[in-house]
């Protein structure tokens, strides 16, 4: 039952990202659009995908520092290939592809998952923020354009929220009372609990997942960390910008223009749908025609830029895999505490 809800759960996504593509498509000339991706000037999608291939090793060489900070040491290339398995895993189940790398380092180095998926939500949060900060920047730059965008994107969710307030001050009630609840009973409880063989593992991953969320405060360098986060970061908006030239429906457009293409596309990348199919597309799409775009020119560089990049993790991600197969695990005992030690840290 729960293999088959899963299924559902995929395909109904696909068939979402499917409409999202269709819809995008249904009311454009495809003689123009075919005139557009004609005349592609391959040079700059080459140079998007060489920023692409530099960001990649440079967000691995971010993870390494990061698991470092919990005393594992993968080498940059084991970091690299399971970051790249994972991201191929995205394409095919969004949101698995996080799991999926953890568990490749976890085979060729044997570092914990619950650790490693720790780091990963450090790394996401940290994407998060910088997002945000493209956000405020391109708002700062391109207000006029972009206000009438956002205000039309999420005012009828705003709406309906605001509609609903009292529900959810009851819904926070609610949860509150069943947090304290459960608080409650752990106490109580708390010395058969220690002895519980399932609590001792609950208690053992969530130590190794908050050692990897807090790895950001203890690394050996924070200047070089963040000098790769404002890299990789560069290196999308650029990846944005240079594929501009490529189409001559978009050779005008300024760096501003890349710069709201790289928060609108971000945003479209994170939608829980394969790959960002569709709803990239139609994001792109709509945020060019605010610079003048045509639509069949806007779709051509969401395609050329979208399928360039997706092309280039497959093609890495499955290299990546089958390096990460071939290869035998590193030497090294594998740091998995035992029961007695997770009671000794549980009573600490």
């Amino acid at each position: 039952m729960k293999k088959l809800l899963s299924v559902l759960k995929y395909s109904l996504l696909l068939a979402v990202s499917a409409f999202l593509m269709w819809y995008a498509l249904k009311e454009l000339d495809f003689e123009k659009l075919w005139a557009e991706l004609q005349n592609v000037n391959y040079f700059w999608i080459i140079l998007s995908l060489l920023m692409g291939v530099a960001a990649y090793f440079s967000r691995a060489y971010r993870w390494q520092m990061q698991l470092k900070t919990a005393d594992y040491r993968p080498s940059l290339i084991n970091t690299y290939n399971a970051m790249m398995v994972g991201y191929v895993a995205n394409l095919v189940l969004p949101r698995m592809g996080e799991v999926v790398r953890c568990s490749v380092l976890k085979r060729t180095n044997g570092i914990p998952v619950n650790t490693a998926f720790g780091t990963v939500i450090a790394e996401r949060f940290i994407d998060t923020v910088m997002l945000l900060v493209a956000l405020g920047l391109t708002f700062l730059l391109e207000f006029g354009r972009l206000r009438d965008f956002f205000i039309g994107l999420f005012q009828d969710k705003y709406n309906s929220l605001e509609q609903n307030f009292s529900s959810f001050y009851l819904l926070g009630a609610i949860l509150l009372i069943l947090v304290f609840l459960f608080l409650a009973t752990g106490v109580l409880y708390f010395n058969k609990l220690k002895k519980n063989a399932f609590f001792l593992k609950v208690v053992a991953f969530v130590k190794g997942m908050l050692q990897g969320i807090f790895s950001i405060a203890k690394l050996e360098s924070q200047s070089r960390f963040w000098a790769h986060t404002v890299f990789v970061w560069f290196m999308y908006f650029t990846m944005s910008w240079v594929v501009f030239y490529a189409l001559p429906g978009t050779a005008h457009l300024s760096w501003t223009a890349g710069l709201s293409i790289l928060v609108i596309g971000s945003l479209g990348m994170a939608a829980p749908v394969q790959g960002g199919v569709g709803v990239y597309h139609l994001l792109v799409q709509t945020t060019l025609l605010l610079y003048g775009v045509s639509k069949e020119a806007g779709m051509a560089y969401a395609l050329v830029a979208h399928t360039s990049q997706t092309l280039l993790v497959v093609l890495m991600g499955v290299l990546s895999f089958i390096a990460s197969m071939v290869k035998p695990p590193e030497a090294g005992a594998e740091a998995t505490l035992t029961r007695s030690e997770v009671q000794h840290e549980v009573e600490r």
